[in-house]
């Protein structure tokens, strides 16, 4: 298949509306129809916020996590505007993907 790799990029403590980022994004992703995805926490990361390693004990809760779906590109468009319609303001990556089932 063809279509797009969509990652978010959040902490692993953010909450939408009481309910962890990472696992809000899956849940909508789920109740959109999309087949599967999956979170992956960081060992260590930068960005906007400086910098974080998870072997500092008191950033506990502040390392990154990238939340991915492999979609077509209508899904993508659609969890995008899921997302945007929740208020969420996210980093997001959308590349080109090619997916496949090895023989």
């Amino acid at each position: 298949m063809n279509g797009v790799c969509l990652q978010f990029f959040v902490t692993e403590s953010d909450r939408h509306h009481g309910k962890l980022a990472y696992e809000w994004l899956l849940d909508a992703a789920q109740g959109l129809g999309v087949p599967g995805g999956s979170a992956f926490r960081a060992l260590a990361g930068f960005g906007r916020h400086g910098r974080h390693d998870a072997g500092f004990f008191e950033l506990a809760g502040e390392l990154p996590v990238v939340v991915e779906f492999f979609v077509d590109d209508a899904m993508a468009d659609r969890l995008l505007q899921a997302v945007g319609d929740a208020g969420l303001k996210l980093v997001y990556a959308r590349l080109p993907a090619q997916t496949g089932v090895t023989a």
